[in-house]
């Protein structure tokens, strides 16, 4: 890519994640620029020692190939009316930010190709997955595009119909805080069964980290890797019978996640 044709808006987590991603595929840092009023100090040094131009605003001398938007949701009304000078005749602009529709972009950026993303906090450490929507504006070049940078923290899955960015938010988006409370939840009640209370969270931690890991690895469906630890009578039939029951976790996951969809919406609509 050219000098100044990836422009990073916003270094922090997601942001220098992706960054990350992208020196380690092969893109050179001269061609990377950085837009973040306030990076955190490692973040400063990280872009200073790898020769990463850094701009506390958007500059006004480059033109991107690709503008990518990882500030947080609540800052896009701010930032967006800044960056419009970015944007060119081949631009294809990402944005990774929850709740903020491709129509409150096209507002800002003009008629210019979008594509909008729902990534997640898996993608710090490469193991994440985005799920992206393009606008009618952006062609295969800008597609191809768009799909390398955002395949560097994970698998991306496009989808035609940007509503359903509701429920990807819901499943994938907001999805690893179910798993930390997971988490959580078994410590606590393999403490309340007599075991200390660290050593309950190491176990805890252990086994969903490596249930994620086996799930990763596995070609079996979910369900076959469940039937395969569950021995008719046993011990996790039994505690299975409780979480499967009437009401239980899968009732609970549908009130959850139709609860975080909604929520999408909401803030969609004030976007």
């Amino acid at each position: 890519m050219t000098s100044g044709s990836v422009v990073l808006v916003g270094a922090g987590n997601m942001g220098g994640a992706m960054m990350r991603g992208w020196l380690a595929s092969g893109i050179e840092p001269g061609s990377i620029v950085v837009v973040d009023p306030s990076p955190q100090p490692a973040m400063a040094e990280y872009l200073k020692t790898n020769g990463i131009r850094h701009y506390v605003s958007a500059p006004s001398d480059v033109t991107a190939l690709a503008l990518v938007i990882a500030v947080k949701p609540q800052m896009m009304g701010t930032v967006l009316p800044q960056l419009k000078p970015l944007v060119g005749a081949d631009t294809v602009s990402i944005s990774i930010a929850a709740g903020t529709p491709i129509a409150t972009m096209e507002r800002h950026l003009g008629e210019t190709a979008i594509v909008r993303s729902m990534p997640n906090t898996p993608a710090m450490v490469g193991r994440g997955i985005t799920a992206a929507v393009a606008n009618g504006l952006v062609d295969k070049a800008q597609h191809d595009r768009a799909h390398r940078l955002l395949a560097v923290t994970g698998p991306v899955e496009w989808l035609d119909d940007e509503g359903l960015l509701d429920a990807v938010t819901a499943v994938s988006g907001s999805g690893p805080a179910y798993i930390f409370y997971l988490v959580e939840c078994m410590a606590e009640a393999g403490r309340k069964a007599g075991l200390d209370a660290d050593l309950s969270m190491r176990l805890a931690r252990a086994t969903v980290s490596g249930a994620g890991e086996l799930l990763f690895q596995s070609d079996d469906e979910a369900a076959t890797l469940r039937k395969n630890v569950t021995s008719p009578g046993g011990t996790t039939a039994a505690a299975l019978e409780v979480l499967m029951r009437e009401g239980g976790m899968q009732a609970l996951f549908d009130e959850a996640l139709a609860a975080a969809a909604q929520r999408s919406r909401e803030l969609a609509e004030h976007g």
